[in-house]
């Protein structure tokens, strides 16, 4: 398919659906069903209606507020819906329409609904992380980054994780990181493989170092304030995803 005509339907399909993790991005962490009831407003109850539920542009069109009790609606919402259609046209540019486009979409889906959850809750959901990891690793059978690749690399990303928080565990005799970090980025490394994983936790790493770093100057909380981990994996695995793969190629080089 040429460029002319995958750029506009990625980008329909990427608003249609950044408007359906919307509703896992609110409903998942409070145990609601995803399918019923319908769109409807957090603060009246009342349903949505269809041509208000326009990915941004009935944002847009309703000024940010229920068209019923006037209620301002979160900035997510078109966040989420714009950044997974942007998302979705980055991943084609570098992908192109190839098998391996699908299953880095899923991929990206998945991590803005981890993003946003855990940001706001600071949980990940066993159904999108453990999920997540099996179709990973079932994908890899026959798609890059092969399945020797993804098996280390969720065991690896995994057993990191695991190993830090039991180490930080059994020194400070508390929790340092969650279970659902370690899942998450187990997760990850089945779906982009042993290098893009130790890449991602680099990054995140880094990304969660300066965060800390910041709210500490700024006096918002000292060493034991809980940062959602989670947010950081989410956006160093699509950027490692995206274009990491140069990057080690050009580390690798480096070491020769």
């Amino acid at each position: 398919m040429p460029p002319v005509l995958a750029i506009p339907l990625l980008t329909i399909a990427g608003l249609a659906i950044g408007s359906f993790l919307n509703v896992c991005i609110y409903r998942l962490p409070r145990g609601e069903s995803l399918a019923w009831p319908g769109s409807h407003c957090p603060h009246c109850q009342q349903p949505i209606a269809w041509f208000h539920n326009v990915p941004v542009l009935g944002y847009l069109v309703l000024g940010g507020r229920c068209a019923r009790c006037r209620a301002r609606i979160s900035l997510v919402y078109p966040l989420v819906e714009a950044g997974t259609a942007a998302l979705f046209v980055l991943h084609y540019l570098e992908l192109g329409w190839t098998p391996l486009l699908a299953v880095r979409l899923v991929f990206a889906a998945a991590m803005v609904v981890l993003f946003f959850i855990d940001l706001e809750h600071q949980i990940l959901p066993n159904v999108i992380t453990v999920s997540g990891l099996l179709l990973g690793l079932a994908a890899s059978l026959v798609l890059e980054p092969g399945w020797q690749s993804a098996l280390l690399g969720a065991i690896a990303g995994g057993g990191v994780l695991w190993l830090i928080a039991e180490v930080y565990l059994r020194a400070r005799g508390i929790e340092g990181m969650g279970m659902g970090d370690v899942k998450m980025l187990a997760m990850i490394g089945a779906f982009l493989g042993l290098p893009l994983v130790i890449l991602t936790l680099v990054g995140a790493s880094l990304g969660g170092a300066l965060a800390g770093l910041a709210v500490m100057a700024t006096r918002r909380g000292g060493l034991q304030y809980a940062l959602p981990f989670g947010t950081f994996l989410a956006v160093a695995a699509l950027a490692a995803g995206l274009w990491g793969e140069p990057l080690v190629q050009w580390y690798l080089a480096s070491l020769r």
